[in-house]
């Protein structure tokens, strides 16, 4: 047995057992992997995917045990290799970091910023992704490090630690009616045209459920994943928005007045990801210290091998 084979089966099952797929991604041919497969199937004396003719159709229960250890077997593979190359290049190398639009746009700037005064020779990669499509690159290692709001603690494969809480905020016209109001409710919302997030984006779902609670319909005109668009048609006048609200930290404002929500939508808390039991260089715990004060090394290797799932913010 070998490394293609484990990676052919690995592949074959990420792509909903599609063989041409598989073949597509690792760039091969699909009688080159159907090949290797029943190989590493006869050499183990089991078969890892049941057929119908020559198509796959599930994952054999032994299949599911082959494929927990190849998982392991791959894992640490990648382990090695980043070891030699932390060891062989100590202060270069290549950051991968996946994160949605608000946090590569008003959060991340000042850290990668930093990182790079500490580490010249480190170039960074920038992956912006929806939070599901973040927690996938981290799974797959084509991210070292993620970092969102939504979902990224519903994955087993990945530690995640809390970095910070923030709240949503009203943006308007400043000549609009609830300029004028110090706290806005509910039912003032209600009947504004909204302009917010998209549903899978920067805690939409805790402005949903606000609404949901009171039996509310929001009139939301307008759906965006990016905070500069949504300001930009508050602007234009096409209703209000609700934004994140590091989204306003350096926004002029002149034109705008801003109302914080977190007495409607709660507070949202921003993590950062590592794929659990993946071997982490220097600059990757530098880079998360820059991040958030309370991510120290220390906690970070606790949280890596089993011995801290969260702390308090």
């Amino acid at each position: 047995m070998n490394l293609h084979q484990f990676r052919f089966v690995q592949e074959a099952a990420r792509r909903n057992l599609n063989l041409t797929e598989a073949a597509k991604a690792l760039h091969t041919s699909q009688p080159g992997v159907s090949k290797a497969i029943i190989e590493l199937e006869d050499e183990l004396g089991v078969d890892i995917f049941a057929r119908h003719g020559k198509r796959l159709k599930r994952i054999t229960e032994p299949g599911q045990h082959v494929l927990r250890s190849i998982e392991l077997i791959l894992r640490e593979v990648g382990n090695l290799k980043r070891i030699g190359e932390q060891y062989s290049q100590q202060d270069s190398g290549t950051l991968s970091i996946a994160t949605t639009h608000t946090q590569a746009r008003y959060v991340l700037p000042m850290p990668v910023a930093r990182l790079r005064e500490h580490y010249p020779k480190v170039n960074i990669s920038l992956h912006q992704a929806t939070p599901h499509e973040v927690a996938r690159m981290v799974i797959d290692e084509v991210a070292e490090i993620g970092m969102a709001t939504e979902s990224l603690a519903a994955y087993p494969d990945l530690v995640t630690l809390p970095c910070y809480e923030w709240q949503h905020v009203l943006v308007l016209p400043s000549g609009h009616p609830l300029a004028q109001k110090e706290r806005v409710g509910l039912d003032d919302l209600a009947h504004e045209p909204l302009i917010t997030y998209h549903p899978s984006f920067t805690g939409r779902a805790k402005i949903d459920q606000a609404f949901a609670a009171r039996k509310l319909q929001p009139r939301i005109v307008l759906e965006a994943i990016d905070s500069d668009v949504i300001k930009t048609y508050v602007r234009l006048g096409l209703g209000v928005g609700i934004v994140a609200e590091m989204a306003m930290r350096d926004d002029p404002q002149t034109d705008l007045a801003v109302r914080p929500m977190g007495h409607l939508f709660g507070q949202s808390v921003a993590r950062v990801a590592f794929k659990r039991g993946a071997y982490l260089r220097n600059f990757v715990y530098r880079f998360a210290e820059l991040v958030s004060d309370r991510l120290s090394r220390d906690l970070v290797d606790r949280a890596m091998t089993g011995h801290v799932n969260d702390y308090e913010l």
